[in-house]
């Protein structure tokens, strides 16, 4: 399952977490980012239950892009008990994100 992250939640869901988080941070515009969602889509089926994988529009979400100082997309941010693990910016192969994902287990 894929989650959606927003102002109201991204604490709760990414913060107060009890599993590693990933949050793509995208926008419907971006080519890499469409490139890289059924990546993103697939890593979440199969790390259900021991990652949570999810997606923040930074054009909704314009609070969470500033706080976290996100400047390009699509930028990958890993989350380990509230405190942000790993940073990678642009598109990238699944097995690069599994590597990183994997990383934090």
């Amino acid at each position: 399952m894929e989650y959606k992250f927003t102002t109201e939640n991204f604490d709760k869901e990414v913060l107060e977490a009890d599993v590693p988080v990933l949050v793509d941070f995208y926008a419907d515009w971006c080519g890499p980012c469409k490139m890289m969602a059924p990546l993103v889509e697939q890593l979440a089926g199969e790390y259900e239950g021991r990652v949570k994988i999810g997606k923040c529009n930074i054009d909704e979400e314009e609070a969470i892009r500033a706080r976290y100082g996100v400047m390009s997309i699509p930028t990958m941010k890993i989350f380990v008990k509230g405190e942000e693990k790993t940073s990678l910016v642009g598109a990238m192969s699944k097995d690069a994100l599994e590597d990183q994902l994997k990383a934090v287990l």
